[in-house]
């Protein structure tokens, strides 16, 4: 179903604040995004029928099971204190920055707490994040990096060092990309990964680490050898490679310093941005709320 009508045209902030001047405009844009055919389930019966709005125009009660719930059940703005217009504000600031925003920069800029920008940006990483992702097909260039770095004393020769933290990375040429942060980068880690993401029929390229040599006798693999050349026509990794510099470049330039725990949501920050790159920040704001269901939890935040 075309919903043209309901996608707001963003170029800056001031058009922002016309597009949704209030958190009424917010759960507008939330409810039609949420329900395009304009009814609303009951978040706990699922029923479609008598959804009754109340007086207040923030909360609903379901005639079926007269259950009251507001149009945020269910998403990532469940049972937060904030306004959802702070909310909207900050997807859109984090989905049009380029290297992202850190939560000192957020709390001054919507006026709430560094805590409460971390924990928000946190929430909209969650939200991001590839929920359930197709085959990759075609030439996919797949590669490993670190992230972090150590201390001066205690420096470690050889592949990755001491308090990195390594990374995988897939990328399909002129497609999409997905990174996870691993524990280690040998044959099992990286086959059990590569299998679940990229199709048998793909053609891979990789640089000459050992954990790749299995690839022969599963895919189509080639390897560039980084010791002779960094690319001999189409056989080279440039692609992922330059998606680890706008991943390095946005955690040293922006947040400074990840910690492993919550390196996964960073990845996921940008591998959004990378795979909505052809769009713009417009389209890129509207295409988060195809994906706002779920939710995290402080609790669930801080134990991962």
């Amino acid at each position: 179903m075309a919903r043209k009508e309901n996608k707001p045209e963003l170029t800056n902030l001031m058009d922002f604040y016309k597009v949704f001047p209030d958190d009424k405009s917010c759960r507008e844009h939330l409810k039609k995004e949420r329900f395009p055919d304009g009814k609303v389930a009951c978040s706990k019966c699922g029923s479609l029928d008598k959804i009754y709005e109340l007086a207040d125009g923030k909360r609903y009660k379901c005639g079926d099971c007269k259950h009251i719930f507001t149009i945020t059940v269910g998403t990532i703005f469940e049972a937060s204190h904030i306004e959802l217009q702070k909310w909207f504000l900050a997807i859109y600031i984090v989905s049009a920055h380029k290297k992202g925003i850190s939560s000192l920069q957020l709390h001054r800029d919507i006026g709430v707490t560094q805590k409460t920008a971390w924990f928000m940006l946190h929430r909209i990483r969650y939200m991001l994040g590839t929920k359930a992702g197709r085959m990759m097909t075609g030439t996919v260039e797949a590669d490993e990096t670190y992230v972090g770095g150590a201390s001066k004393k205690h420096k470690k020769a050889g592949r990755g060092t001491v308090n990195k933290t390594a990374v995988f990375g897939m990328v399909e040429r002129q497609g999409d990309v997905r990174a996870e942060s691993v524990a280690r980068t040998d044959k099992k880690t990286l086959t059990t990964i590569i299998k679940k993401n990229i199709s048998k029929d793909a053609t891979i390229v990789t640089d000459e680490w050992a954990s790749y040599n299995y690839l022969d006798y599963d895919f189509k693999h080639k390897v560039i050898n980084h010791s002779k050349a960094y690319a001999i026509g189409s056989i080279h990794i440039n692609t992922i490679e330059g998606f680890w510099s706008l991943l390095k470049r946005g955690i040293f330039g922006i947040y400074h310093s990840v910690s492993p725990k919550h390196l996964d949501r960073y990845c996921d920050e940008f591998e959004y941005r990378y795979n909505t790159r052809k769009v713009n920040d417009a389209q890129r704001f509207n295409a988060v709320f195809t994906q706002c269901g779920g939710r995290l939890t402080y609790a669930t935040l801080i134990n991962k």
